[in-house]
């Protein structure tokens, strides 16, 4: 007799049914964390059978990867749309950092993945993480040459400087429980960040003067 779980799982689409497990993964992921959560979890949660879940991933490394890479994805796009949505580089500092903080204050929790993975020891893991944060301080980086005419490897430097001020900020907000609200601590990280990048003019760059 077929079960309900393995008839749902044969008349859904492919790739309905893999975002369905996906979606079953990241809610056991980030309340259990990666070492507590079991495949007999994540498809206990997604209606489905074991071997149901085996055909779309091989393996529970597989699926955090997919939601690791999907969480990745997203902050890169908020980031590239935050740049875009502004001509004025102070408006798109306060656009960058307010990604950040509605990226890890979503409900999905996908920010976990990226912010606080418990896989950091993981080569596949450290190398994505490492790809996200090249790809956004990349973006940055781009904005902050086209402004400064500071050279590609300083430009470069300071992106990931804002990188990590805007996750580290988010990260301790959440983490703390929010209690600044949202547009109060956009609004003093954003300020930090765009009174430090504001000192290097549209000039050609000359590090004596920062001395």
């Amino acid at each position: 007799m077929t079960s309900q779980a393995g008839t749902r799982a044969t008349r859904m689409p492919r790739e309905e049914r893999r975002a369905s497990l996906l979606e079953a993964a990241n809610e056991v992921f980030t309340s259990r964390g990666y070492h507590a959560a079991a495949m007999d979890d994540i498809a206990e949660a997604a209606g489905v059978s074991k071997p149901v879940l085996y055909q779309h991933f091989p393996s529970k490394l597989d699926l955090y990867l997919a939601l690791l890479d999907a969480s990745c994805d997203s902050l890169v796009e908020v980031v590239r749309g935050a740049l875009a949505s502004h001509e004025h580089n102070a408006d798109r500092v306060v656009a960058t950092i307010d990604a950040f903080y509605a990226f890890v204050s979503s409900t999905s929790g996908e920010f976990r993945f990226v912010f606080e993975s418990d896989l950091t020891g993981d080569a596949s893991v450290q190398k994505r993480l490492w790809q996200v944060n090249e790809e956004i301080a990349d973006l940055i980086a781009e904005v902050i040459q086209s402004d400064t005419a500071l050279p590609r490897e300083q430009a470069k430097l300071l992106a990931i400087s804002l990188v990590g001020n805007a996750q580290v900020s988010a990260r301790y907000w959440v983490s703390s429980g929010m209690s600044i609200p949202v547009e109060e601590a956009t609004s003093l990280v954003s300020r930090l960040a765009w009174r430090g990048i504001r000192g290097f003019p549209l000039t050609g760059y000359d590090p004596a003067r920062l001395h």
